[in-house]
């Protein structure tokens, strides 16, 4: 082998580590993953499985900058239901929804902030938010509170204001699912979604905000594994060179979005790639398509899956299916984007662009809260019991972070009782119904033993189940309170009916209040 060959062969090798976004198991950084930093992986994608502590955290970010001082630590912190910050607490912010419901621009940037202040300071320098999807299906199963509301203009200068608010702390966002994943009806970690849009309605509904953000100077963008024929009848965005180079990275006088930043592809072992393409052909088509950093790790998370997807991306440059100038270019992107977060984090800690401020979570969430009934409800004068009817749980949210109203209400309503509903156990036939030969809310109102119930759902609207017990609660006790932590779609019901729009901790610290009378 020649001295250019090797000299080229060591370029490739580096570049196609540049592009992958790997994540890991532990929460200190294995050796394999060093190793690899130090041979030109530019990025780690953290998950909750990784954080134990903001102290711990910021410990292993260190770790990683001893070895490589420039490396992108992403983490997928959306605040509200999806949280790997506090995964195990439940998050200090309302996401989305709720901040879409009190559409205050200047407190979404306040939020936004506060959040990437705490990142930083973590070490975590590219957040994989926010979603600027536009809710425009409400059945959606994957997106929901994650989205600021159903309307175009409001994601829009929510997402600006998001945008604007993180980066201001250092940490470039990542706005995702481009082309939007919010009139699916599928989830993408098990199946290819379909959007029978046109391209009219995609420019005026789903573009919008995209477009916004990319004009508010957003960092990256995030593909989504989503299939739009108007667009490509063939390939889903993620894998799509009209969406992601005709489209995105095209300039607005050619029809595009203009975007020069970074695009970063959705997870790829989610199995709207992985079981369509693989893995490693997944891989090399999105960065032939125009995808600059290749998300890998939430599922994946071993050196195996590194190796396999660096020799997978130089065999496609050397057997002429992924040009190499491309790689190249991908690689120098994620570089780019390093260079920027180290500059821009030094500049914050020098002369931060805002005060911290703890509080601002809280008082978002108290803002959000709709409450039915309030006029004439009466707080329980003892305790009360708390059933929590949770839904089948969603990986995009993670399963592990608690959620609900009940540890507040112990507080605040000593003896106070609480149990979870879980409908895996109660839905039949693709969530069709209670179990046979159960009465889900009959069983309730025997457990409460003539308290007054709390019954704390998750999009009722889209589960019969959950609708079907409400039901029976509310005919034979009409002092039942209602929590709906998911999207108020249904009608309200009960004495006290409560629309927190998202199941993050400072959500139900909100609703506890109400109910307690504090």
């Amino acid at each position: 082998m020649t001295t250019s060959s090797v000299r080229r062969t060591d370029t490739l090798t580096r570049d196609a580590l540049a592009v992958l976004q790997p994540g890991f198991t532990g929460t200190a950084a294995p050796a394999w993953l060093l190793r690899h930093l130090g041979d030109g992986l530019a990025s780690v994608g953290l998950f909750s499985r990784n954080i134990d502590s903001a102290e711990q955290l910021a410990t292993l970010t260190a770790q990683l900058r001893e070895v490589s001082p420039d490396v992108l630590v992403a983490i997928d912190e959306e605040g509200g239901d999806v949280t790997r910050l506090e995964a195990r607490t439940g998050s200090s912010f309302p996401g989305n929804a709720a901040l879409g419901a009190v559409d205050d621009p200047r407190l979404t940037r306040g939020v936004a902030h506060e959040l990437g202040r705490r990142l930083a300071a973590a070490g975590v320098n590219l957040n994989w938010a926010p979603s600027a999807d536009v809710n425009s299906n409400p059945d959606n199963p994957v997106i929901g509170v994650r989205s600021f509301g159903g309307d175009p203009e409001l994601v829009a200068r929510h997402t600006v204001a998001y945008v604007d608010g993180m980066q201001s702390a250092g940490v470039a966002t990542c706005v995702k699912h481009f082309p939007g994943h919010g009139d699916t009806a599928v989830d993408s970690h098990h199946v290819v979604p379909r959007v029978e849009a046109d391209l009219d309605t995609l420019r005026a509904r789903e573009l919008v905000p995209f477009r916004a953000a990319v004009a508010a100077g957003t960092k990256g963008v995030m593909s989504g594994h989503i299939l739009l024929p108007a667009l490509d009848p063939t390939y889903p965005g993620t894998v799509s060179p009209a969406a992601l180079t005709g489209l995105l990275r095209a300039p607005e006088s050619e029809g595009g979005l203009g975007h020069d930043g970074l695009i970063v592809t959705d997870g790829m072992e989610m199995r709207a790639i992985s079981a369509t393409y693989g893995l490693e052909r997944g891989c090399v088509l999105a960065v032939a398509a125009g995808a600059d950093a290749i998300c890998v790790g939430g599922g994946l998370s071993g050196e195996d899956t590194v190796l396999r997807l660096r020799d997978a991306l130089v065999r496609a440059v050397r057997d002429g299916e992924l040009k190499e100038e491309r790689l190249a270019d991908a690689a120098a992107r994620v570089r780019s984007l390093a260079e920027w977060a180290r500059g821009a984090g030094a500049a914050n800690a020098a002369v931060p662009a805002l005060a911290p401020d703890p509080g601002i979570g809280m008082e978002a969430a108290r803002r959000a809260l709709r409450a039915t009934g309030l006029d004439t409800y009466k707080r329980p004068d003892g305790p009360v019991y708390v059933a929590a009817f949770t839904p089948v749980a969603n990986i995009a949210v993670g399963d592990e972070t608690p959620w609900g109203l009940g540890a507040e209400l112990r507080r605040m309503l000593p003896g106070t009782a609480t149990a979870a509903y879980d409908g895996s156990v109660h839905a039949v036939d693709g969530d069709g119904g209670a179990a046979a030969g159960r009465d889900l809310g009959a069983e309730v109102l025997r457990a409460a033993d003539g308290r007054r119930v709390v019954a704390v759902v998750r999009d009722a609207h889209r589960h019969a189940w959950m609708s079907a017990a409400l039901d029976t609660l509310v005919a034979a006790r009409p002092d039942t309170v209602v929590v709906e932590m998911g999207l108020p779609q249904a009608e309200p019901r009960g004495a006290l009916h409560l629309a927190t729009y998202g199941a993050a901790r400072v959500c139900g610290r909100a609703a506890a209040e109400i109910i307690a009378g504090e």
